[in-house]
């Protein structure tokens, strides 16, 4: 299951250096869900969603990340605490308040994804697991940052070389990943209407006339929230009129 990250540290280049490692972690995987300056908007964010593991900066302003963990007691489900600090003589203190771990700046990708492990081991044995992130989000990575794009706005995915080109009503991306395993994954959600290509059942609005380049004379699908229009191959057209209904 893909760990919840929560970041608070007030130095801007401290949260995006471990954005940075924090998307290159695989066993287990983590996804930075939020991030905060100080411990005030912290528990700000803790108050409004839940984190499996808050990495705390020790010199924050105002209250500092010692008492911001000793806060974290109070809250529901709390996150497990990793320290993140260019300080070392508070390690005593850290464990003394059951920190999973505390880790010196600047951090090694190898001892993160240590950390990582350790809260995992951590995690209250039989509690039924969170809905994987993965199942809810697609995750892009693309110009040195990782995006989650939620599933449900996604309008049609397509196939195009290697990558998969990930279109909203607002922007394309492009993921590293196979047409055939997303609509596995999200076979609820899309229509398979070319070899190519899947759409949103939600985003279909008609089946209309088309000439293709390619292919001549055919249909193609209309979208919500897209002007173009997506080629429907001849036997996918019984499939994507059953989707539209009658």
């Amino acid at each position: 299951m893909t760990l919840r990250v929560l970041l608070v540290d007030d130095e801007a280049l401290a949260r995006a250096r471990l954005r940075t490692l924090l998307a290159e972690c695989r066993e287990p995987p983590a996804l930075v869900t939020g991030e905060a300056a100080n411990a005030a908007d912290a528990m700000s964010l803790l108050a409004r969603q839940r984190f499996d593991v808050a990495l705390l900066d020790i010199h924050l302003p105002g209250a500092d990340g010692m008492q911001l963990a000793a806060a974290l007691r109070d809250v529901p489900a709390p996150p497990a605490v990793v320290f993140v600090t260019a300080y070392t003589d508070y390690a005593v203190q850290a464990f003394d308040i059951a920190a999973a771990d505390y880790l010196t700046k600047p951090v090694r990708l190898e001892r993160l994804q240590t950390a990582l492990q350790k809260v995992q081991r951590l995690a209250p044995q039989g509690q039924a697991p969170e809905p994987d992130f993965d199942q809810q989000w697609l995750l892009i990575s693309e110009r040195g940052r990782t995006l989650r794009v939620p599933v449900t706005d996604v309008l049609y995915l397509r196939a195009e070389l290697k990558y998969v080109t990930v279109r909203t009503a607002a922007a394309s991306h492009v993921l590293d990943g196979s047409l055939s395993q997303l609509e596995e994954r999200f076979a609820e959600r899309f229509v398979r209407i070319h070899r190519n290509a899947l759409v949103a059942r939600h985003a279909m609005r008609a089946l209309v006339r088309h000439v293709d380049v390619e292919e001549g004379e055919g249909w193609a699908v209309q979208l919500a929230g897209a002007d173009e229009v997506l080629a429907v191959s001849r036997r996918q057209l019984a499939a994507v009129r059953a989707a539209l209904g009658p």
